[in-house]
């Protein structure tokens, strides 16, 4: 098989962060944005709360984006606040054999998150897949013409293929995001989307780690393999030549 650059995505890809982690920071955001649109004395009402949050994610891929964009937030407090964790290692659950698998995929990986360095590192580092990756690139790192663009930032991906010297055809983005994989696909890269960890919106409205249940049970034409687990790549090498 030719050699493969993959991008993997971290959460809800290689460990599941809809069990505990992404519970944790969304009432870390609102909790943020409730102090931020209070009147220093009480927070905001949560339903407006929801909404910010909800609306910018939707709108701009990550809800960071719009809390600099409308607010002049800096990224890095949103960043350090959405985190806060008491004891981050006791909310991870993942598979095991993740180390294993990587070991086992030929091509070079880079891990490609939105998520922050520190975090990234740390979850990482719990279960023993640093030293697999050639590269870990986190939120910090996805700036453009001295502007933030995490994914599904096409201009992001183009800047990473090119300096990786990645070609797109032989580049595979492991991902749980449809938006992400979507716009991958639109430069050509081969798509697989993880959906272990992905649980039906009781609203129908698409967030973090939720999607509306029709959308579940099919693969959208821009994805080329649809697993449920990134254990199940090697057995699925041949349909990303």
């Amino acid at each position: 098989m030719r050699r493969i650059t993959w991008l993997f995505d971290l959460d809800n890809t290689l460990h599941n962060a809809s069990h505990a982690i992404f519970p944790a920071i969304k009432r870390n955001m609102n909790d943020f944005i409730g102090h931020m649109l209070g009147d220093g004395t009480t927070p905001a009402n949560v339903d407006e709360i929801n909404a910010m949050r909800l609306t910018y994610l939707q709108r701009y891929g990550a809800t960071l984006l719009g809390m600099v964009k409308h607010h002049a937030v800096r990224p890095e407090d949103f960043l350090r606040e959405a985190h806060r964790f008491d004891n981050l290692v006791s909310l991870i659950r993942a598979e095991r054999g993740l180390a294993r698998l990587l070991r086992r995929l030929p091509g070079r990986k880079i891990l490609l998150t939105n998520a922050p360095r520190r975090y990234s590192r740390e979850i990482l580092r719990h279960l023993g897949l640093h030293r697999h990756f050639a590269r870990h690139v986190p939120i910090e790192s996805m700036v453009v013409h001295r502007q933030l663009r995490p994914k599904p930032s096409r201009i992001l991906l183009r800047k990473l293929l090119a300096r990786e010297g990645a070609n797109p055809r032989r580049t595979v983005l492991v991902e749980d995001t449809l938006g992400t994989l979507k716009a991958a696909r639109m430069l050509g890269l081969r798509t697989v989307w993880v959906t272990r960890y992905l649980r039906p919106a009781a609203d129908g409205q698409p967030q973090s780690g939720l999607l509306p249940a029709t959308m579940l049970s099919k693969r959208p034409h821009y994805v080329d393999v649809k697993v449920e687990s990134v254990r199940q790549l090697p057995g699925q090498l041949h349909r990303l030549r």
